[in-house]
């Protein structure tokens, strides 16, 4: 059977998964009578949710006499990394690009390292059925971005196909009438456009994994396309180390992929995409390979973290209360596990109960202690900081780009939020009444920028954000909250009474019948300071006085708190308490007495 291996790239949100969905149900690779859900390769249960892709993930259809592999990559900045490493495993790619949206920040970013990679690109305009689609000129945005990213005569040579994934329609016209319920033209683009695997079958074998899974019965389970010769179940074969020592071992099981199966297969030749199991520590960029013929491959780089934060025991007083793993031992063998399969993951012990996890950006470290929570794990985080580098004696920190768009009213907000945190301007221009800045910005100014910025757009505005490089620290202060929290000085549960009294003062986080303690942060404060407040305070009951009249207290509505938006919020002196029912802000020093002097040691 022949092959062509392509991966599907896109910025988030424009359909790759959708897309991937239809081409897998368009190639007859499912029965009539299987059930398919949407969105069916997001199998992850924060993934279906959210409706994003965090793992690549691997699939394979079979149409005509040709097996053709593909790789649904995520789209999030935070993932890149993937992105990267999957491009040394395909022949081509299928470049999707919003018919409304057009090119993104991270459009640039994935066709950027597929460029790079010199692999054949078909571009796919997707969402052509929507009213606001302006497919011509999306069009002409994508040739102006391969223009702009260097790409060669050859690669400029690219094929375009519109479809509509979510209603299952395609053409190779962008005339909407020409739409039609198949993806054969799609199917036979692919085969045409995109070459076969250059390999040699009758080589020596080289394989070199590019993603990781991990399983408990076989330890780390190792993703990549076979470059050279064959492999075999049972099999024993070398692993040339990245320090380059080598370690032989037998290959215990051997997986293929066809739909939504991982299948077990007993051999596999050059050019297949396979998953070996058989080596509990194998790493991506690693060479398998025959024993007496070690020839390593270039070795595939792996983003480094730019974003580190400190996991710790739960130590409130409700510590216990609602999670069942709760000692550091849990909790650190949890964080080293993670590590098996997330190359982009670094985990180092900082204490007895503690650990600085660093990763690839807010969203990255936030799905992990989403997934830890639903797992039944409690534990607290401190606020995300920056890795700083020192590079020649000289600090160096990450910066990113950052497209926004807003409708016209809040754009002067907008561009001076943004100035005050070190960003600055590199291009704004106008489409359909919104206008679409474009900035560098250090990373650290994007910490906690996301919840101002929804505030100040009344959430109209879309902001997105992709890694660009490490460049010389800069000394603006940014990254703290402006304005102070209410804290809980009792322990107990909140009244309406007390809440009612203390409406004035801020913003509550709370409402009546919250279980609090002190230091717990139960609002913000309408001043730039901290206030110490007692929410547990019951009203005096008196023979003059029903109890029942504390009914007639109309509160307004608390803020809701969502795990992303309390990392944004804190200050360095805070922590998020994470439970699998439960998401609390705390002060470090919970004591308010104890808490009071030590803020005024530190303004001294």
């Amino acid at each position: 059977m022949k092959i062509r291996n392509i991966a599907i790239i896109a910025h988030v949100d424009h359909g790759k998964t959708t897309l991937v969905d239809q081409l897998l149900k368009k190639s007859g690779t499912f029965r009539d009578n299987e059930q398919i859900e949407e969105r069916v390769m997001d199998s992850n249960d924060i993934e279906r949710e959210r409706g994003i892709t965090i793992l690549a993930k691997t699939t394979a259809i079979n149409y005509k006499d040709y097996r053709i592999n593909i790789l649904d990559t995520p789209g999030h900045a935070d993932f890149g990394g993937e992105v990267e490493r999957i491009m040394n495993m395909v022949d081509g790619v299928l470049l999707l690009v919003d018919a409304y949206e057009g090119t993104m920040p991270q459009t640039r970013f994935v066709l950027k390292k597929a460029l790079e990679a010199n692999v054949k690109p078909i571009v796919v305009i997707n969402k052509v059925d929507k009213s606001t689609a302006r497919v011509e000129k999306v069009l002409d945005e994508v040739i102006d971005l391969f223009i702009e990213l260097g790409a060669t005569d050859e690669q400029l040579d690219f094929k375009v196909a519109y479809v509509s994934a979510l209603n299952g329609t395609s053409s190779l016209s962008p005339d909407i009438s020409t739409q039609e319920e198949s993806y054969d033209k799609i199917f036979d683009l692919i085969i045409d456009e995109i070459p076969e695997p250059n390999v040699n079958i009758n080589g020596n074998l080289q394989f070199q994994p590019a993603l990781l899974d991990y399983n408990e019965f076989v330890g780390r389970i190792g993703i990549g396309r076979v470059k050279s010769g064959k492999i075999k179940v049972n099999e024993m074969v070398s692993c040339i180390r990245l320090d380059g020592t080598i370690k032989q071992f037998r290959i215990q099981k051997l997986f293929g992929f066809l739909g939504l199966k991982r299948i077990e297969i007993n051999e596999a030749q050059a050019g297949d995409i396979v998953a070996i199991a058989g080596l509990s520590d194998i790493s991506v960029g690693e060479t398998v390979c025959d024993i007496g013929h070690e020839e390593a491959l270039p070795i595939l780089r792996i983003d480094e973290p730019t974003l580190k934060m400190t996991f710790m025991t739960n130590d409130s007083p409700f510590v216990g209360l609602d999670g069942k793993l709760i000692t550091a031992s849990k909790i650190g063998e949890r964080l080293f596990r993670e590590t098996q399969k997330d190359v982009s993951l670094r985990v180092e012990q900082s204490g007895n109960e503690s650990w600085v996890v660093s990763g690839r950006g807010e969203l990255h470290l936030s799905i992990l202690i989403e997934n830890m929570r639903r797992e039944g794990y409690e534990l607290q985080v401190s606020k995300p900081a920056v890795i700083i580098k020192e590079i020649d004696g000289i600090k160096y920190e990450p910066y990113e780009d950052v497209q926004i768009e807003v409708p016209d009213e809040y754009v002067g907000n907008v561009i001076e939020a943004l100035g005050l945190r070190g960003a600055k301007m590199d291009n704004m221009t106008n489409i359909n009444n919104l206008v679409r800045l474009n900035y560098t910005i250090p990373s650290r100014g994007l910490i906690g920028f996301s919840t101002d910025f929804m505030t100040m757009t009344k959430g109209y505005g879309i902001i997105n954000h992709t890694f660009k490089e490490y460049m010389p620290q800069e000394s603006i202060e940014v990254g703290e909250r402006k304005l102070g929290v209410l804290v809980s000085m009792e322990n107990g549960k909140a009244t309406a009474y007390a809440l009612g009294n203390l409406e004035d003062r801020g913003t509550m986080f709370i409402e009546p019948g919250t279980e609090v303690y002190e230091g717990m942060i139960v609002g913000e404060c309408n001043r730039d300071n901290d206030l110490a407040i007692n929410v547990v305070k019951g009203k005096q009951l008196t023979n003059t006085r029903a109890a029942g009249s504390d009914h007639t207290v109309v509160l307004k509505r608390p803020r809701p708190l969502t795990l992303e938006y309390c990392l944004d919020y804190i200050n360095s002196d805070e922590l998020v308490e994470i439970t699998p029912h439960f998401i609390r802000l705390r002060k470090m020093i919970l004591n308010t007495d104890q808490r009071k002097k030590f803020d005024a040691k530190k303004a001294a």
